[in-house]
């Protein structure tokens, strides 16, 4: 149903109409509907009820398989003296002559007089007269049984219309209520058919993928994916792998789990799949590079976000997740360009949300990708954003490198490294956050550090806001807040995403981001951006090395630090 009134804000005819060019496009509604496939019945007046029937009637005797738009030419304001693009926002002045004179029919019809303001403008008569208007109408209802009585089989009508359609789930519907319920889903344990090889080169994205997949197998179907025309590319045509070949339609290929949202229109996907999440029977996914969908999607993400807010304070059930892919991010991205390979987009998403409306996740080994994912669908939030890289990277032994588990990536921060207490020397804290500098930093740079005989804390981070969500007493065991007056920053996103974690202007100072040399970087490889950037191997161990010695020196000179100390006792 579309209303078209030809009245926007500021002009009264944004549509072409009869040969007159519009303000603002020069199509209609009819036309916009059609060239989109749908059927399309226009109503020329749409204040006359038996042309509105008419129309309404004729809709549902059309079997064409396609979706019906009915158009309705009305007037903005209609009957309420003020018309057009005039009565757009607050209406008539309180009490004024333009609003009686919009009561008059009703008056008239039901022979009744709304009440006049008596007495001074303060907010108890204000109160008293929106009252006593409210009960002019009810007493109408009152007096008019036989109007009251047509309502009311109407709406009985309606009911026995649903009760006798006999509408049924689907066989094979759809269980979302499985990933929340079914022990099998454990974040901890990761399913065999999504165990990696270690050596084996694989890309987050591509583990994302089959990870959402596995899961829309347990759920049968709850999953739908849309891409930016990048299906492939971002792997989230992984997710849909066992279900139904090419995009959903409903009549012709109904078991897709693909939908088609116009190619790149990563706007129109967001608003899309928020509204399908809102539901609670599916998850939508939205995919695209980082650099677009961050952006484009926060207004789609924001609303998401108020309107599960909302539904949770009514009615006390979780929020509903959407998922937002932000694949292709950061810096890897290089050979497309400073307009694709963009470290700015978690800076739009991170710690920029209410609590429990947003979480974003920032993997840099796929092995932690399984943990994470469901840990946080688990949390219901009401967007998921994880930031997923394009290159493939090779499966570490964590065992061997001295890491925790995987599942421990699910508390958002973990530690890679924690300095030993029962040493005299003391080198501080590396804080990394992003695929490209932790990559970088296990296979370059670590070994370098321990040959050299440092005794750092090393933590990466995998969620801001799974961290958050901790109880602060195991915030403060895994991470001690103290360490942040310390620590210096590697991140492969901007300076801002690590102010939870870095909170000295020395530490500040000392961190490297991909704005460090304060401008955009360039088009190249993955290893070139990296290097421009002063993230890559060499980059980040001259960094790291004289803040180190500058620690230690510290550490010799004034005895052990406040940060030490507390550091020393928490982990004692």
């Amino acid at each position: 149903h579309v209303d078209w009134n030809q009245a926007s804000i500021d002009s009264n005819k944004v549509c072409k109409e009869n040969e007159m060019p519009g303000d603002y496009v020069q199509w209609n509604p009819m036309e916009l509907c059609y060239v989109h496939d749908w059927n399309v019945i226009f109503v020329p007046d749409g204040h006359n009820f038996k042309q509105i029937f008419a129309a309404q009637k004729l809709a549902l005797q059309l079997d064409t398989k396609q979706p019906t738009a009915i158009v309705y030419r009305t007037t903005k304001g209609w009957k309420y003296g003020v018309q057009g693009k005039d009565s757009h926002g607050a209406g008539h002045k309180f009490c004024s002559e333009g609003y009686y004179n919009s009561l008059k029919e009703f008056e008239e019809t039901f022979g009744v007089t709304f009440p006049k303001l008596s007495g001074e403008q303060n907010p108890n008569n204000v109160e008293q007269i929106y009252f006593d208007s409210l009960m002019t109408i009810r007493k109408v209802l009152e007096n008019n049984s036989s109007l009251t009585k047509k309502a009311a089989e109407k709406i009985s009508a309606s009911q026995q219309r649903l009760i006798s359609s006999n509408r049924k789930q689907k066989e094979n519907a759809t269980t979302l209520v499985s990933l929340y319920k079914n022990k099998e889903i454990d974040y901890k344990i990761i399913p065999d058919e999504l165990k990696l090889e270690i050596g084996s080169s694989v890309t987050l994205r591509d583990v994302l993928g089959k990870s959402l997949n596995y899961l829309n197998k347990k759920t049968n179907g709850a999953i739908l994916a849309s891409a930016a025309d990048l299906l492939g590319s971002t792997s989230v045509n992984q997710i849909t792998k066992g279900f139904g070949e090419g995009f959903y339609n409903a009549v012709t290929n109904p078991n897709s789990r693909l939908i088609s949202i116009g190619g790149i229109c990563e706007d129109a996907m967001g608003a899309m799949m928020a509204g399908l999440s809102s539901y609670g029977n599916h998850i939508g996914v939205t995919s695209s590079y980082s650099a677009f969908i961050a952006a484009l999607e926060h207004v789609a993400a924001r609303l998401h976000g108020i309107g599960q807010q909302t539904h949770e304070a009514i009615t006390g059930e979780p929020y509903n997740t959407w998922i937002m892919v932000n694949a292709h991010a950061g810096v890897k991205t290089g050979e497309d360009g400073p307009t694709h390979a963009d470290p700015q987009a978690l800076q739009l998403l991170q710690e920029c949300f209410p609590d429990k409306v947003m979480i974003t996740l920032t993997p840099w080994d796929p092995q932690e990708i399984w943990s994470l994912l469901v840990a946080s669908l688990q949390k219901r939030p009401a967007i998921l954003a994880p930031f997923v890289t394009r290159p493939a990277d090779k499966i570490v032994d964590r065992k061997v490198m001295g890491l925790p588990p995987v599942s421990e990536s699910a508390n958002g921060v973990y530690a890679m490294r924690r300095a030993d207490t029962k040493t005299k020397q003391y080198n501080g804290t590396i804080v990394l956050q992003g695929n490209g500098v932790a990559s970088i930093f296990m296979n370059e740079v670590l070994q370098k550090l321990e040959l050299e005989g440092l005794n750092l804390n090393v933590f990466y981070v995998t969620s801001v806001e799974l961290f958050k969500l901790l109880s602060k007493k195991k915030q403060e065991t895994i991470f001690p807040e103290v360490l942040t007056y310390e620590a210096m920053g590697i991140t492969d996103f901007t300076l801002p995403t690590m102010h939870q974690w870095i909170r000295s202007n020395e530490g500040i100072e000392r961190s490297l981001h991909s704005f460090r040399g304060g401008h955009y970087l360039g088009s190249g490889s993955a290893a070139k951006v990296l290097e421009e950037a002063g993230i890559h191997g060499k980059g980040q161990l001259k960094a790291i090395m004289k803040y180190a010695r500058e620690i230690e020196k510290k550490h010799r000179r004034n005895g052990q630090s406040k940060a030490y100390k507390t550091f020393k006792t928490v982990k004692n």
